[in-house]
């Protein structure tokens, strides 16, 4: 055998692998480089959204963080101003009740003592007629007296 019509051969049995190669195997197999190519490229571009959308969603969670926080602190300041408000109405209340109650006392007590100067006239007239019946030694009548015991009420 001849080297040269070897290597020819082989050349040509090259060359047509070469060219079923190019038109059958490679476009293929191209194709599928691409879309995974174009499948990773966007797997990369949705991690870069991913990312950007996390900070933007960091971010407007910080928002409302300090929203919160600033309406929470409103709500404790307002809670403490109603709070003062109701322990000032209670106070008042309680002193406007007490003063009532002192003005009852003070009532009752004047009503008090009326009565017990009444009955410490009557006691103190009952005790004269008593003392004039034993200085008179006879007995005086109450009821035939009575305009004098009145009298002798409101003197004393």
């Amino acid at each position: 055998m001849n080297l040269n019509a070897t290597l020819f051969a082989q050349f040509v049995v090259f060359f047509i692998l070469a060219l079923f190669t190019m038109k059958f195997v490679w476009p293929p197999l191209m194709k599928v480089l691409d879309e995974r190519a174009k499948k990773i490229s966007e797997g990369l571009a949705a991690a870069d959204r991913g990312k950007h959308e996390l900070a933007v969603a960091e971010k407007r969670v910080q928002i409302e963080l300090a929203q919160a926080h600033e309406e929470t602190q409103k709500r404790i300041v307002d809670s403490e101003r109603r709070a003062a408000e109701i322990i000032e109405e209670a106070k008042k209340h309680a002193a406007e009740e007490a003063a009532g109650i002192i003005e009852a006392a003070r009532h009752e007590a004047t009503a008090e003592a009326i009565r017990l100067r009444d009955l410490l006239r009557n006691d103190v007239a009952t005790l004269a007629v008593k003392g004039a019946e034993q200085i008179l030694k006879r007995e005086i009548d109450a009821k035939a007296h009575a305009e004098l015991l009145n009298q002798l009420k409101a003197e004393l």
